[in-house]
């Protein structure tokens, strides 16, 4: 790579970790790929137009990454924003977004976020949940609960698994191989799962917002509508002159492609009651 491209990838996430050892979606950003949800862009704004963000609003994001749903989110204008981001590195390249004294970027795990109480209107988080064994995932959509106001919404976007009466075997198989592909252990649940747990926290699913879309972070019409003709031009160069890196990318759409008819992105939207 480019001695500029080199500079920029110091400042990412993963970037100590040798690229076969690295967890996916950061070797994807090392790539050059900036949008690293499961169901990409379209999911992303599917769920904010679900959260109907208000310059009333106060806004926090959960584990923001590289902050692509922060720029959407800014659009709206919310009363303020907060991102908690447990990752120095991703958090230096959030802050760098945030303009005036309504946003901020605190280090923080989402499951212990350091929030007052009944302090927001909204909370989303995309694409963590999925990585967190069942007690985390209860403790950060507690946490979420714990900081909202009540009416407040939340929301997630996740991996998800289909049909809703997956078979046991299967679904143990699909999590070993993505585990193994991404090197990060991913747990994703069926839809009836995901509500459980929001519902676990005192939460209430709107089934309206219930929104499935195929896996298709790697595909390649999926990849030109989240990083636009150059995006896509510059990832592809970087992994043709990255061995390493295709080979673990290739992978992992292999993967993806042999459970193509039970791994999907989901949004849901939740209101504290």
């Amino acid at each position: 790579m480019d001695q500029h491209n080199d500079s920029q990838n110091e400042t990412l996430p993963g970037a100590q970790l040798d690229l076969s050892k690295m967890p996916g979606h950061w070797l994807l950003a090392r790539m050059g790929k900036r949008v690293l949800r499961p169901g990409g862009l379209e999911m992303t704004r599917r769920m904010l137009d679900a959260l109907h963000i208000t310059s009333e609003d106060r806004v926090v994001e959960l584990a923001p990454g590289l902050g692509a749903t922060a720029r959407i989110t800014f659009a709206q204008q919310p009363a303020s924003y907060t991102a908690v981001e447990r990752d120095p590195y991703a958090a230096r390249i959030v802050q760098r977004l945030l303009s005036g004294p309504e946003q901020q970027c605190v280090l923080g795990n989402a499951n212990d976020t350091g929030l007052p109480d009944v302090s927001a209107d909204v909370v989303y988080g995309e694409a963590m949940l999925t990585m967190q064994v069942a007690s985390q995932k209860a403790a950060i959509v507690a946490e979420a609960s714990r900081v909202l106001r009540k009416g407040g919404r939340y929301a997630i976007h996740e991996l998800g698994l289909a049909p809703d009466d997956i078979h046991d075997a299967l679904k143990a198989d699909i999590l070993k191989d993505v585990s193994d592909a991404i090197h990060v252990g991913a747990r994703p649940l069926t839809v009836s799962e995901w509500c459980e747990i929001l519902e676990s926290a005192g939460l209430v699913v709107d089934p309206q917002s219930c929104t499935t879309a195929p896996m298709h972070l790697l595909e390649p019409r999926r990849v030109l509508a989240d990083e636009g003709i150059v995006g896509t031009l510059r990832i592809v160069w970087n992994v043709l002159r990255t061995p390493a890196a295709r080979q673990r990318i290739l992978r992992m759409r292999r993967v993806f492609r042999r459970y193509a008819n039970h791994l999907c992105a989901i949004t849901l939207v939740a209101r504290k009651v």
